[in-house]
């Protein structure tokens, strides 16, 4: 009776939610909770053929969902938290609202984003027979604290899983120490190729995680991540059972060879490779095919606020979302690699999902983000004033500061630049999409 009493509560807020305009993410999940405490348990263990969890500082809601289009690409019934609610309150949304009344689940995979901080809690409830680690670096300082605590945790979560199959991104070296420190199977995936032009920015990675000995790099792609080797003992890039090659980065697309087969992706950042081929590996991980992976990936559309585009007015409008220094250096790059002339909107918010320590703004390249192509830039956000600050500190000028975003937004559509981004970071990111909706209405455009 507690679980039909948990799920039909979970069903009557997701409802009274979604009349209100709401998203339904995690509510209904905490509801359901407080009745039945193990439904996450009792609803997961009839899943069929296997759980996959994806954790990691960046990317786990676009590996994830592309995992979960892959499985069901594939013929299979899959639960996923799609909309990135990756708590213990999240998952068990995913779980109760794809149940019968009777605690029923029809599903053969679960493909479930977990936050690296909740991985102790889920994996009470939760087995899953293979996890995905897309990398790790510093975020939300008063959540996670210094990326020691995240290792620990993860390592606690790793532990606590049982037989699961890792699945790691062996060109960063805190996740490959995973498969190093743990007897457990492992399948490493990676970029293995100088890409980028090479730029020490690593901040996590100077030191070996074995051993603690200096650690050496042959090549960089971003911030730890690369081709590295330390100076003290054996650990070192591991040898990966999936990997990129031949990486080009165009104007419009980027292509490259997944174990030897062509891939292309419309849609722009370096660091979506890794999205994409960790997600190549975890279905090789459950032994699911990729013989159809290369038309997932041109048929594939960017969740919101992941290099989403909305064209205003004739003008495209990109909203990315870039919460860490690592995500905010690739934005500021894959920025850099559009020559079009462009506006820049950059926002920062500091509420409890964004993180109240904003001290992080100190770590992101800012300076970077001049260039010729750059017209105006712009700050917003409940914390503008101190990322102008930033700015002011990196010698570059800021042309306005206001908060009102739609203002913003359309001040860029009268200039004749030919492209505007907007850089925010979580809280601000749906918010954003919504301006952006409806100055669709008013000016005419498609997303």
């Amino acid at each position: 009776m507690k679980v039909f009493f948990a799920i039909l509560a979970a069903r009557l807020t997701a409802f009274l939610a979604k009349i209100r305009g709401g998203k339904s993410s995690s509510v209904p999940g905490a509801v359901a909770l407080k009745i039945c405490p193990d439904l996450v348990r009792r609803l997961s263990a009839q899943v069929r053929k296997g759980i996959v969890c994806v954790c990691g500082t960046n990317g786990k809601t676009t590996t994830n969902n592309l995992l979960c289009s892959a499985l069901e690409g594939a013929g299979n019934k899959v639960i996923c938290n799609k909309l990135g609610a990756n708590m213990l309150n999240g998952v068990a949304t995913a779980f109760a609202l794809s149940a019968s009344l009777g605690g029923k689940i029809d599903a053969d995979y679960a493909s479930i984003e977990v936050d690296e901080a909740s991985t102790v809690k889920v994996f009470e409830f939760m087995k899953p027979n293979a996890m995905v680690i897309t990398n790790l670096f510093r975020d939300q300082l008063d959540r996670y604290g210094e990326i020691d605590i995240t290792v620990d945790l993860l390592t606690k979560a790793i532990n606590m899983a049982g037989d699961v199959t890792l699945v790691l991104n062996a060109d960063d070296p805190l996740c490959a120490a995973f498969g190093y420190k743990n007897n457990k199977q492992t399948l490493y995936y990676g970029i293995s190729q100088k890409v980028l032009p090479q730029t020490d920015d690593t901040k996590e990675g100077r030191f070996c995680p074995i051993c603690g000995g200096k650690q050496w790099y042959n090549y960089y792609h971003y911030s730890q991540l690369g081709d590295y080797e330390c100076t003290k003992c054996d650990f070192k890039r591991p040898p990966v059972q999936v990997e990129a090659t031949a990486v080009s980065l165009n104007a419009s697309d980027i292509t490259f060879k997944l174990n030897g087969s062509d891939m292309v992706l419309h849609y722009k950042g370096f660091y979506n490779i890794y999205n994409m081929i960790a997600v190549y590996a975890a279905l090789t991980a459950l032994g699911v095919s990729t013989e159809n992976f290369s038309e997932l990936l041109k048929s594939y559309k960017p969740q919101i606020g992941r290099m989403e585009e909305i064209v205003l007015d004739g003008k495209p409008v990109i909203l990315n979302l870039a919460k860490n220094p690592a995500g905010f250096n690739q934005a500021i790059g894959t920025v850099l690699t559009d020559p079009r002339k462009k506006d820049v909107i950059i926002a920062i918010n500091d509420n409890a999902n964004d993180g109240r320590d904003v001290s992080w703004l100190w770590d992101v390249d800012f300076e970077k983000i001049w260039s010729d192509s750059l017209n105006t830039l712009t700050c917003t956000g409940i914390r503008l004033y101190d990322i102008s600050l930033r700015f002011k500190y990196s010698d570059v000028k800021v042309d306005s500061t206001t908060a009102d975003m739609k203002a913003a937004i359309e001040k860029t559509l009268k200039t004749d630049t030919e492209v505007v981004y907007i850089l925010v970071n979580y809280s601000a990111m749906y918010t954003t999409e919504d301006i952006m909706l409806e100055l669709k209405k008013k000016y005419g455009g498609k997303a």
